[in-house]
């Protein structure tokens, strides 16, 4: 069972607790959950999901349908938007997704602008592979770079939006 009682990034700042946010700001999630739903929808997210659930955390996740639409929902960025974090598991193929690195840029953004919170989820990736976007990542980005050859700020967003988050401190879940 993964924990969220104090913040995770490397600042030694103390912030509230995950189950508890703020009594004097009160938004309509309390998690924004963001992954991938090939890879981790039926099993990794939902357990995470339905604990969430079980100790009260109010979470945002899509649901299958919204995944089939080609571009990002504003609904989604509204959830962004109304949730005190989010939760980002970081699968394998978590950068194959112009959807997921369209959240996670907003995610980031608002993380730089407003201090909003951000917890990832290292899910059988090491974050140095994000950070320096080599393997899996780099194969991701040279698919985004041809598809989106006119542009290029957009997949310049995204590949610093994920070395970012690969910087903040996380869970690592693993073979090892």
């Amino acid at each position: 069972m993964v924990r969220f009682d104090s913040e995770t990034s490397s600042s030694s700042s103390s912030s509230p607790s995950l189950s508890s946010p703020s009594s004097d700001f009160r938004r309509k999630y309390d998690v924004f959950l963001s992954f991938r739903g090939e890879d981790t929808r039926q099993n990794f997210t939902d357990h995470l999901y339905a604990a969430f659930k079980r100790r009260g955390i109010i979470t945002f996740r899509d649901d299958e349908k919204l995944e089939t639409g080609e571009a990002i929902a504003p609904e989604l960025f509204k959830a962004i938007h109304e949730s005190w974090c989010s939760v980002i598991v970081l699968s394998e193929g978590y950068a194959f997704s112009s959807w997921c690195l369209e959240e996670l840029s907003e995610i980031i953004q608002q993380k730089n602008e407003k201090g909003y919170k951000v917890f990832p989820i290292f899910y059988f990736v090491d974050p140095s592979d994000l950070r320096k976007q080599t393997g899996k990542v780099q194969e991701a980005f040279l698919k985004h770079e041809k598809n989106f050859e006119d542009n290029k700020e957009k997949t310049q967003r995204w590949r610093s939006a994920l070395a970012q988050v690969a910087n903040i401190k996380g869970w690592h879940l693993s073979n090892r």
